[in-house]
């Protein structure tokens, strides 16, 4: 939680779009002017939101999964313990039926004072004077609350783990539903600010259109970044991209290779429809596959074009379309 209240701190949605948006006033000619956040002040704060949710719904995701290994074996536990307790009830009874008798055919003993508290621990303990009378009895309660005991032993802390992961878990889904809802009150006003033209001509959309996570996230980001760097044939960076070595680039910033050519790079991933698109795929251009992009959401693809242009954002059917991709 130190987490968030240092984000809060450094970026409240609502300080947030106020100190940005509200607070940044000028007048030009008597006119009041509302100056809007840029576009990289917005994604600094998302970017640093996702650092935080991410490793926050890994750990909740983990969390929850060891709750449910936990519950299931209290559950079998449980249910081993359940058929012991009726059998000492059962057998309880047989002696209960004996010291009632007892009681009946002489003065009220040790034995009998014994029995009125139906501890079978006790009983265990005492079992001299349970063999004075009963010895089968006092044998099958000795065999049945031993194995009970032993099964409440090993249930025991079981139960206390799993208070305790139901503890985490539960403030887990909070924290992770405290940033969640931080990060898309960003992306509304990420969304504004684009909307408005904030992105400029050359990412005339939010670049991802939204922010995935994963992998995923981290090569769209780093694809998008490079918006306004040089079309430069052969190149695959720092400085210049051609359109499959903007690919290749992207996807080395995750430890997967790609060859330096768009025709071959579609044959190394599976085909995905048009509607299973996600941010991250790759969309391949003309028959001959002369042309790559990937694709950032919302009908929009980043790619280097060509020598006179740098890279930049267009829409997905702005050219040709011969498939689609997907590495992950």
């Amino acid at each position: 939680m130190a987490g968030i209240a240092a984000l809060r701190n450094r970026s409240v949605v609502v300080g947030a779009m106020c100190a940005l948006t509200t607070a940044l006033v000028v007048t030009l000619g008597g006119t009041a002017a509302h100056a809007e956040p840029s576009v990289a002040e917005v994604e600094k704060q998302i970017d640093e939101a996702w650092t935080q949710l991410e490793p926050t719904v890994e750990k909740h995701n983990s969390t929850r999964q060891e709750l449910q290994k936990k519950k299931k074996q209290a559950e079998v536990l449980g249910a081993k313990i359940q058929p012991l307790q009726a059998e000492v009830d059962l057998v309880m009874g047989r002696v209960g039926l004996l010291a009632a008798e007892e009681y009946k055919t002489g003065p009220v003993s040790t034995l009998g004072s014994i029995l009125v508290t139906g501890s079978p621990t006790t009983l265990t303990n005492q079992l001299e004077i349970l063999d004075h009378f009963a010895r089968t009895q006092g044998r099958e309660i000795a065999e049945v609350v031993a194995l009970k005991e032993q099964l409440e032993a090993e249930k025991a802390p079981l139960d206390a783990l799993v208070a305790d992961l139901t503890k985490q878990e539960a403030e887990l889904a909070t924290k992770t539903k405290e940033i969640n809802s931080e990060v898309e009150e960003l992306q509304k006003l990420r969304l504004q600010i684009y909307g408005n033209g904030g992105g400029g001509e050359l990412a005339p959309a939010p670049c991802p259109y939204e922010y995935p996570g994963g992998k995923r996230g981290v090569v769209i980001k780093f694809a998008c970044a490079q918006i306004g760097s040089p079309y430069v044939w052969g190149a695959a960076g720092p400085d210049a991209y051609d359109c499959s070595g903007l690919m290749l680039a992207a996807y080395n910033q995750v430890g997967i290779s790609f060859p330096h050519n768009a025709a071959a790079q579609r044959g190394l991933m599976r085909s995905v429809s048009r509607t299973e698109l996600q941010p991250g795929d790759f969309v391949f251009y003309r028959a001959d596959l002369s042309h790559v992009g990937m694709y950032a959401g919302d009908g929009w693809v980043v790619h280097a074009p060509n020598p006179a242009e740098p890279v930049r954002m267009m829409k997905i059917d702005a050219m040709p379309v011969h498939s689609f991709g997907s590495p992950l």
